[in-house]
């Protein structure tokens, strides 16, 4: 494709061709696959292969996550103001950091010689830190100018929808591939610390790989919004701090962030700690925790296209509220739930994932709303600033889970390495599987309840920002017109 036919903008920027959703779902593909290993394994790695404390190994990803606070809304800034002809400015940086973003990845899996367990645990402890903020750098320069593409891509609310179901339903099939592979090198390696480093190694490419298919797949639609974009004057840039006030003023903003805290906190909750309730509560094996997770997954990929056009019928609050339902019903569950009762667990996993799904869905549909919502009252589209602060929240709702069990297991004498747990430890098990996400979701069903932005308000505000867009460009031709006007006279005057 010749960089002049893929720099022309698409007949009609609301309507995407099934070929360039394809291709933008792709995008997260890689993040997805990373985020899931990171997110079920990552804390059970660190405990029972590399051996650290829990305490210390929960702290890793909190210190990392803290770092990655501040670069995220940086990060979104310099996305929003990046030139480049060539590529764009949100294709640019997705170009750019693909290739550390995976390398960084599969350093996280590496345990260095230092003694198992190691005498003195600070200096993994540090090699984990260091890596882990550098690989969260790597995945903001990638993920966060990949969701900011959304609103540039079309700008029908409904459309919208449809283009965040292609994306998750990758984000969620990537999820699932990880876990299958997780499942496949397990029974091939038979050494623990072996099996997790070709895990790192193999999601590293796979992760990779689709980011490219991304760009070029989404290229002509990007670089036409671009031209859009550039074709009109540009305003003064508000600098970053101004910026962070204007989006924390946005009240619908507020509740959407509260939402998806709320959401993705319940998620990391549970899926730290599933290894631990399946392996010391249930004594079940970790291949059982593999297919649970797979059923919570594989729910949540054949509801998301469900979802999706019940939204369109019925509005996206009430499909979060519907969707809430079944998942705490299910976090219910898991606590009361007994050692042995398989079928049941792989129920309640089937359950959640119908909920989880809208956890994914509807916050990220929301999203594009409240920025035009903004620019109706500022004049400025932010997409990347707003996005910033929506993937910095994905990360410290990973953040926060992780620590909360890691402490959760220290604080409750859990022992790293052994076959049987002291009653305590297995009760903190149960109430952050359980009680804990479900309070979670009641806080976010509450704030759905208030959102401000219906179906019909959203088409209210397109219409003003389609009435203010017309003034601009008859206020423009005006001046042109009146300029045109002005040098004719001057040149009837010198004759």
């Amino acid at each position: 494709m010749s960089s002049d036919s893929s720099s022309q903008p698409p007949q009609s920027p609301d309507s995407l061709s099934f070929k360039t959703k394809l291709a933008f779902g792709a995008g997260d593909m890689g993040p997805a696959i990373t985020a899931n290993v990171l997110v079920f394994f990552l804390l059970y790695f660190f405990t029972e292969v590399a051996r650290l404390p829990p305490g210390l190994a929960g702290s890793i990803l909190l210190i990392g996550k803290i770092a990655d606070g501040v670069n995220d809304p940086i990060i979104g800034y310099l996305s929003d103001r990046t030139e480049s002809k060539r590529w764009g400015r949100r294709h640019s940086w997705m170009l750019y950091g693909a290739l550390p973003f995976g390398i960084l990845f599969f350093l996280q899996w590496i345990v260095p010689p230092l003694g198992d367990p190691p005498a003195n645990p600070w200096p993994l402890f540090l090699y984990y830190v260091a890596i882990g903020i550098l690989f969260n750098l790597a995945f903001t320069a990638v993920n966060l100018p990949y969701t900011a593409l959304t609103p540039e891509l079309t700008k029908n609310y409904d459309e919208r929808t449809k283009l965040n179901s292609f994306r998750f339903a990758f984000s969620i099939g990537g999820s699932i591939l990880s876990v299958i592979l997780v499942i496949v090198l397990t029974e091939l390696v038979s050494d623990l610390r072996q099996q997790y480093l070709w895990i790192g190694l193999t999601c590293a490419v796979l992760s990779t790989l689709p980011i490219y298919w991304c760009i070029w797949g989404t290229r002509r639609q990007a670089m036409g919004a671009e031209e859009r974009r550039l074709s009109k004057p540009q305003q003064e840039s508000i600098p970053l701090f101004a910026q962070l006030r204007i989006v924390f003023s946005n009240r619908a903003f507020l509740f959407v962030i509260g939402i998806y805290l709320c959401s993705w906190l319940a998620v990391q909750l549970t899926a730290a700690n599933l290894k631990f309730f399946v392996e010391s509560w249930m004594n079940l094996s970790a291949q059982v925790a593999n297919i649970a997770i797979l059923a919570v997954q594989g729910t949540a990929l054949l509801m998301l296209f469900v979802w999706s056009a019940l939204s369109e019928k019925i509005g996206k609050k009430a499909v979060y509220g519907v969707g809430m339902g079944f998942w705490i019903l299910a976090q219910a569950g898991l606590f009361f739930l007994q050692p042995g009762q398989l079928s049941l667990m792989y129920g309640l996993a089937i359950l959640s994932g119908i909920g989880v799904s809208t956890a994914y869905l509807i916050p990220w549909s929301m999203l594009p709303d409240v920025i035009e919502l903004d620019e109706l009252k500022t004049g400025q589209r932010r997409e990347g600033i707003f996005y910033a602060f929506m993937v910095l929240l994905q990360k410290l709702g990973l953040a926060l889970g992780l620590q909360l069990v890691g402490w959760s297991l220290e604080w409750s004498g859990y022992i790293g390495g052994a076959t049987q747990q002291p009653d305590s430890a297995l009760l903190a098990i149960r109430i952050v599987v359980g009680p804990l996400p479900m309070v979670c979701l009641l806080i976010g069903l509450v704030l759905a309840y208030f959102y401000p932005i219906t179906k019909d308000i959203h088409a209210e505000m397109l219409l003003k920002l389609e009435e203010r867009r017309k003034r601009d460009a008859i206020g423009e031709n005006g001046t042109a017109e009146n300029g045109t006007r002005e040098d004719s006279t001057a040149q009837n005057d010198t004759a």
